[in-house]
Parts: C-alpha cells; structure tokens; sequence
C-alpha cells in the first residue's frame, strides 16, 4: 500500500484548467493536499522529510477524472475488480472514476453503495465511486429509490449500456431526480432500431453481411429525451455521443439553455467503422464505431464545447467474451490506460488546446458531477498526474495494468506518457519503477 507522504514536485509546466495556468512553476504536496503553487524558493518552512522530484519540464496538471467506467465488481472479478482497475487508473494518469451500476447484483440499493466506497477506501490507489441504476434491477420498468441511494453516495443514475427505453419511466426518472437535484444518464440508442450483434449501418457492413445499426437510433432517443428534459426541468447527461446528428441536437438544446450535457470517449474521434476491418470483434463497441463523417463530427462537437467530456468508456472483457462470431462477441473495449494519450492526438493534430483537453478530462466530469477534484489549487486534494507530452510510443496491451486486453489499439502511435501519477499525497503509478 503506498504511502502519504510530502513532496516538492519541481520545474514542471503547471496546467490548471479552471484559471488557464501554463507556467514553469513547483508544486509543494504536504499531508495529501497541495500546500502551495509557484517558485520552489519562496515555499516557507518546508518540512525536512521531503521528497524532491525534479520534473524537467513536463506537464503537471490534476489527475484526471474518468465518468464512465465497468469496474466488474461485484460479480464479475475474472474480467476486472476494483483493485486491478485502480492498479490500470494509475498508470493511465486517472485519480477519480466512476463505475457504472451494471454489475452483479446491479447496484440499486443502499448497501452495494456502500459497498464501493469501502473498497475504495481500502484499495487507496484511486478515488472510486459509483453510479446507481435509474431502475430497480435495470429492468427499465421501475425507478429506484434515488434519494436514498444519493445520501449514500451515488452520484448519479443510470441504467449503464441499456438505455431507458421507456419514455414513461424516463419522464419519471428526470422528474423524481429534479426533486433532489440528481443527474439521469442516457444510453442513447432506441433498442428496436439496434442489434446487439451488428454495427454501423452501410456499405462496409453490408459488405461483411454483418447486422447494421443505424445512427438513427441515436438521435430519436437523444431528441425524445431533450423533450422529456423540456417537459421536467430534469438534469440530463447523454453518454458516449458518436453521430452528428446527435451532437447537433444537444448542440441545439444547451442553446436554448436546456440542463444537458454530454461526453464522448476516444475511439470516436480516433477511429471509425472501418476499424472492424474482417470481422475484428476488439473494435466493436456499443455504440458502434461510427462513419468518417460522424467521427470528423465529434471532434467538432470537442472543438466547439458541445461535447463536455471524454470519458474512457472502459470496458474489460474476457478472451472468451472477445474471440467470437462478430455477432456473438461483446461490445466494448479497454480505455484507462489509453485514455490520456488518446485524448492528446486531440492536441497534437491541432483540434484543441492543450488546457482545452485535460478540461474535458478532468475538470468538466467533476463540475458535472460535483466533485472536489480537477483542479490545481491551494487546498485540493494532491490527485495529480505528471506526463510527458511529446514523448513517441507504441501502445502494447502486453502491459497494461487492467486484467483484460480488450482493445483495438495495440501498436498505435501516440504521444504522450503518463511518468508519475499521485493519489492523495501517494505514489500510486511511477513508470520509472512499473
């Protein structure tokens, strides 16, 4: 278990979202807190057990914080638990994330809440939390106790990757939620126009005789919900956005002020529908990987603030799980130790700012969900990660952390190294020691 412990974290390019800091500065961490920002010479009684890392330069921004994780545990440990997926967080550069309920049992009562703070607290390599299911048993028929579940500590609802089909129950989950100031988070496909076994609809899937999902069913669920947000004045976050169409209607609905908000996560902007290739089950998610159109469409959607925040969308599968039938095979794929680098094409192609990305990675998730994190400041928590920016590399899924290697990924070119990552005033990810 690593320990607390102080230190002077010094000559590093200081990269602060929330003010726009890009500076040479130090940052001084003492008892898991940041004690102080700026020149290392006019820290004042600096404690004599104090270790010095000298940074050489490279980016030190907060650690980033991760909305949308399968975490696998309880239920499903062979594929993830939480202490492998915080082992994978902290070589990612990742402080904060947050699990999706679809576990089992599902996480809609009181004590499996209770149940992952626990675990975080024991694991201490990274802050993890929990969603709660918008439904009793994800079922979409009935909703949960959100109240309850909140002062608990769920810190949102949703039924993870099965959308709420139901606009009844939708309209009473926003309405239920608005009463306490809850967020709801939507799948957005309609489940009669999608086929768990298909992907994008078109040429290329016709050509592999492979079911089509149209994007269509995205956007019919995303507009149902804009309206129902209309009708309730309910908070709504739409996960995973991947068609134009759907970021034009959120792009419409913030303009009319409505309450929502939306992320996306990397294979979006990074890859499209012809990453399946011949068959390739490592590139089928849910939703599919999209056209080179609607892909070009989410980095505009970045581009312009449409889309607040990218989130890895991880999700560890077994080999067994993978290496199927295309149509047989499960959707999803591995993201907390691709997420940063992915995410920094985003930079390096010139799309975004450099402050502009590690906003969507870790201060917008937590304004969205009320998190004390994302932030260099005076008094935050000492979640920070230290990366080099421009450094050539391969992805190998040989090495990462996560118990799966379900990822289309492996040999890709980034840049971008996560060198050392800090949880609480702790060591927990040192790549020159991993």
């Amino acid at each position: 278990m690593p320990k607390k412990r102080n230190y002077l974290l010094q000559g590093a390019r200081l990269l602060d979202p929330e003010t726009g800091r890009d500076e040479i500065g130090s940052v001084l961490v003492m008892d898991g807190e940041i004690a102080a920002i700026g020149a290392a010479p006019s820290f004042p009684d600096l404690p004599e057990k104090l270790i010095t890392v000298a940074c050489g330069g490279h980016c030190l921004a907060p650690g980033l914080v991760d909305m949308r994780v399968h975490l696998r545990e309880p239920g499903a440990e062979h594929r993830e638990t939480m202490d492998t997926a915080a082992e994978a967080a902290a070589a990612g550069g990742v402080t904060t994330m947050v699990g999706l309920p679809d576990t089992d049992p599902p996480i809609d009562d009181v004590a499996l809440v209770e149940f992952v703070a626990r675990r975080s607290r024991e694991i201490k390599k990274a802050d993890i939390r929990t969603y709660a299911a918008a439904t009793r048993g994800l079922a979409g028929k009935e909703i949960t106790e959100m109240g309850l579940l909140a002062e608990a500590g769920a810190l949102a609802f949703t039924d993870g990757g099965t959308a709420i089909a139901n606009a009844r129950v939708m309209q009473r989950a926003l309405s239920y939620a608005r009463t306490f100031g809850l967020l709801v988070i939507q799948h957005p496909e309609e489940p009669s126009l999608s086929s768990p076994g298909g992907m994008n609809s078109g040429e290329i899937a016709t050509r592999l005789g492979l079911p089509g999902i149209n994007p269509v069913a995205e956007i019919i669920m995303v507009e149902r919900d804009l309206r129902l947000v209309e009708a309730t004045g309910g908070r709504l976050h739409v996960a995973h956005v991947s068609t134009e169409a759907a970021i034009d209607a959120i792009r419409r609905a913030k303009a009319r002020g409505l309450p929502v908000t939306c992320d996306t996560a990397p294979p979006y902007f990074a890859l499209n529908e012809t990453s399946v290739g011949d068959y390739r089950t490592f590139a089928k998610l849910s939703p599919p990987l999209r056209s080179e159109w609607d892909r070009r469409a989410v980095v505009g959607g970045l581009k312009d603030g449409t889309i607040d925040v990218i989130a890895s969308d991880h999700s560890p599968w077994d080999q067994d799980s993978k290496r199927l039938p295309f149509t047989s095979a499960a959707s999803g794929i591995v993201g907390l130790e691709t997420l940063l680098p992915l995410s920094l094409e985003l930079y390096h192609n010139g799309h975004l700012t450099l402050l502009d990305v590690l906003r969507r990675l870790s201060l917008g998730p937590a304004a969205i969900l009320g998190l004390k994190a994302g932030r260099l400041a005076v008094g935050a928590p000492a979640d920070l990660v230290l990366f080099d920016l421009d450094r050539p590399r391969r992805i190998a899924i040989a090495d990462f952390k996560s118990k799966s290697k379900n990822s289309p990924f492996d040999g890709r070119p980034v840049q971008g190294f996560v060198l050392k990552t800090l949880y609480r005033g702790r060591l927990v990810f040192d790549a020159a020691s991993s």
